[in-house]
């Protein structure tokens, strides 16, 4: 669930938690503007028209995903994702279940806000201040220049859903925070995204895990906007809505923020399998 897809008026978007404890207007905003028009999956195209959240849907759009995205399985992961882009808001108005037959990467995608700021390659910049001696505003290519490490993990959302074996690489973020020489005084990590809706925290000690990324790739390929890109956080142990999208500011504090979905009522310590009443198998 990981997040303004994460943003504010204009901000990102993340899976979004359908169990778990619930407050008055935890409910994230919904997009209702209707999808009508091409969409480009790899090299080929598809027509939808008019798929409006909420609405039903047509048996003859749904088979004809299910054939393109059996042709994204032969094609690959670009074909996949893209299927996935488009069969969003058909999963989530099909009372039928057969968009679950529509191969793909596995991921949802749910919003907090209305829309998310695109940000590309050459705009991107994250900043990485608060208690450190040597706060930074990192471009892209100097995140790419960094030491990189690749693993292999699941995803798990507190929804329920899981994609296995997801290639991530980018940098530790253990290692930007030796970078930046963060202080005594800090005890947790604020994480912002773009626009500043969407926050996360972890612990200092929980922040500088082997298995915490500053993600600059994934599924194959650089981390896509759908996904939370050019960067978002991966925390592999934890449940998706702490890995952040549209990764924007680290900040070094004295002690852990709840972000949104923690002042919603989820917990803070998202360790899977062991938090928000799951008993999901640790990543």
């Amino acid at each position: 669930m990981a997040g303004p897809l994460v943003g504010g008026a204009a901000g990102p978007a993340h899976q979004l938690p359908r169990s778990g404890p619930r407050t008055s207007g935890a409910e994230p905003l919904r997009n209702t503007n209707g999808c009508k028009g091409w969409a480009r999956i790899g090299s080929l195209a598809v027509f939808t028209e008019g798929v409006v959240e909420g609405s039903p849907v047509g048996r003859r759009v749904v088979l004809g995903l299910i054939a393109l995205g059996a042709a994204g399985v032969a094609v690959g992961a670009e074909v996949e994702e893209a299927v996935d882009k488009v069969t969003a808001p058909l999963r989530r108005s099909d009372p039928t279940g057969l968009t679950e037959l529509i191969p793909g990467t596995g991921f949802e995608i749910y919003t907090v806000a209305s829309s998310v700021p695109h940000l590309s390659a050459a705009d991107y910049q994250l900043k990485v201040h608060g208690l450190v001696n040597q706060p930074m505003t990192l471009t892209l290519p100097q995140l790419e220049a960094m030491p990189q490490t690749e693993m292999t993990r699941d995803f798990q959302c507190v929804t329920g859903w899981r994609v296995s074996d997801v290639h991530w690489s980018g940098v530790r973020l253990a290692d930007l925070l030796d970078r930046v020489e963060t202080q005594p005084t800090a005890r947790a990590v604020t994480f912002r995204s773009f626009d500043g809706l969407y926050t996360e925290s972890l612990t200092i000690e929980q922040a500088r895990r082997s298995d915490v990324l500053v993600a600059l790739r994934m599924l194959d390929g650089p981390v896509s906007y759908e996904h939370g890109g050019p960067v978002r956080l991966y925390v592999a142990p934890m449940y998706g809505y702490k890995s952040i999208k549209w990764l924007g500011e680290i900040e070094l504090v004295d002690q852990v923020d709840p972000g949104w979905w923690e002042v919603r009522g989820y917990d803070v310590d998202a360790w899977i399998g062991k938090s928000n009443g799951r008993d999901d198998q640790p990543v």
